[in-house]
């Protein structure tokens, strides 16, 4: 006879497996980059004060120089004995609406998201999407003339949204309505040397919206907003692991999360909340998963 406590304990296994095939079918695991008890905090600069509109921060590799969008401007701050100055407008920026900025990992070059109008258009008035604009880095922390990037990354009649930018060159951004794609998609496109391929759509989070995919500097994960929600995404070979929700910390009941990113020494994950003012962050351990 089977004795009780065996029964017990069969009951107790069979619920645990139960629960860890539910986690596995949902694509979130219980494993949490975010360290336990850490709290975020605000990333604030000298002379800022909240309420504020700042979003999508992207540093410099030697994590001394941030870029980020305020009020629909680009705007820049360094940090001097410790303490971020004051962000002031760049030069290339303030006349259009300019935001979702983004370095990459070298900081030679900048993607950001702009209203401004495509050559041959009338240049007093906006264009009506918004599309993704680069420019090259120049000494003293200036800028070259933003250039437009080309189909198959820009269509007419579509919007493009939070770029960024691998050591490959590769460009991640996300875009609605593409392709025959419902809602708000996530692309990859792939640099090609002098070009950029055909956009390829990242199916991160089943049939949901993804908003804002922020691509590691060496491909290994991909980190993203769905659902309101914060996700991660491990490379796997030439596809993407199922999605990790991540933890309460960032998740927070009630909240509206996006505009992820990760600073350069991968230790500080960076993000936008509806819950509090400005610019969030929170220190993450983030294994390299290939």
């Amino acid at each position: 006879m089977i004795k009780s406590t065996q029964i017990a304990k069969c009951i107790v296994v069979s619920a645990i497996i139960t629960c860890c095939l539910s986690n596995a079918a949902s694509g979130q695991s219980q494993q949490n980059i975010l360290a336990p008890g850490v709290k975020p905090t605000v990333f604030l600069q000298e002379g800022v004060t909240v309420p504020n509109d700042e979003s999508a921060p992207s540093f410099t590799p030697d994590g001394n120089r941030v870029y980020l969008s305020d009020h629909n401007a680009i705007c820049f701050s360094k940090k001097i004995n410790g303490k971020w100055t004051k962000p002031v407008t760049i030069s290339i920026s303030g006349k259009w609406k300019d935001w979702d900025a983004t370095l990459s990992p070298d900081a030679k070059r900048m993607i950001f998201v702009s209203n401004r109008p495509l050559e041959g258009m009338p240049q007093d008035k906006p264009q009506p999407k918004a599309h993704l604009w680069y420019a090259d880095a120049l000494p003293n922390n200036g800028w070259t003339q933003p250039k437009h990037i080309e189909a198959p990354v820009n269509l007419e009649g579509l919007n493009g949204f939070a770029p960024s930018i691998s050591m490959k060159g590769s460009l991640c951004f996300c875009s609605r309505g593409r392709d025959g794609n419902k809602g708000m998609c996530a692309y990859y496109a792939k640099w090609l040397g002098d070009h950029f391929d055909k956009p390829k759509r990242l199916v991160l989070n089943g049939d949901n919206d993804t908003f804002d995919p922020y691509i590691s500097p060496d491909e290994s994960y991909i980190i993203f907003a769905s659902e309101k929600a914060l996700f991660i995404s491990y490379r796997k070979g030439d596809d993407w692991s199922a999605s990790e929700r991540l933890g309460e910390q960032v998740n927070v009941t009630g909240s509206w999360n996006g505009g992820p990113y990760v600073s350069p020494d991968g230790k500080m994950l960076y993000y936008s909340s509806n819950l509090a003012q400005g610019i969030m962050m929170i220190p993450v351990n983030i294994p390299h998963k290939k």
